[in-house]
């Protein structure tokens, strides 16, 4: 990666995929009945999950690719339409990452009625940090050339754990202030920036698997 901007694209890209602002009325949601130490606790949980997420895809990601036999063109092109999912659903106002089903939001709703911690399932995974999460810090991983590059981009995993556990400690608050209309708006907004990231990188693949469309440009 070079240095300035493309450094902090990594981080763009991932603030607009995870955006815990539209998570936010989930987060109300699945705990209600909760005291306040803990939806606390809940939220820093989630935020260290989705740290722990976002980490383990830059450090151990590439491997896996390499296990499977997966070149890092095709993980683009399919992380790339991923990213284009995520941001047409949230130009709809909906969250960037896969919705859980009735099923799981039953099964949710009598774990937190049973005391038991939402804060992985399905907070982190799928709703924070699903499938297009950890696509993107593969595919930046593999744009690293130092060690150093690879610890800022998990180091930026801290800054969107960070970010979860603000935005869902000041969760209620949040939700009064914007409101549901400023929330849709808030998630339109990353939405349109992801889906031109998006575009960007399913570009860089499709270039890599067929050098006659670099040829062309």
């Amino acid at each position: 990666m070079a240095p300035a901007m493309d450094l902090v694209k990594p981080l763009i890209t991932l603030l607009a995929i995870v955006n815990p602002l539209a998570i936010v009325p989930f987060f109300i949601h699945y705990t209600q009945g909760y005291t306040h130490n803990q939806r606390k606790r809940t939220a820093w949980t989630t935020a260290f999950s989705a740290f722990i997420v976002i980490a383990m895809s830059a450090l151990i990601g590439l491997q896996l690719l390499s296990f499977f036999g997966i070149s890092i063109a095709s993980f683009q092109v399919g992380g790339g339409m991923l990213l284009l999912l995520s941001a047409m659903s949230m130009l709809k106002a909906e969250p960037g990452e896969a919705k859980t089903n009735k099923e799981e939001i039953r099964a949710t709703e009598v774990k937190a009625s049973l005391g038991a911690s939402i804060a992985v399932v399905p907070l982190t995974i799928p709703l924070l940090t699903g499938p297009a999460t950890m696509s993107t810090v593969v595919i930046y991983a593999e744009k690293t050339q130092h060690i150093w590059e690879l610890a800022i981009l998990v180091g930026y995993g801290v800054v969107i754990g960070l970010a979860t556990g603000i935005t869902f400690s000041l969760a209620e608050p949040i939700s009064r202030v914007l409101g549901k209309t400023g929330i849709n708006v808030m998630t339109r907004l990353m939405g349109l920036i992801l889906a031109a990231l998006a575009v960007e990188v399913m570009a860089d693949g499709l270039g890599s698997l067929f050098p006659i469309l670099h040829r062309a440009t």
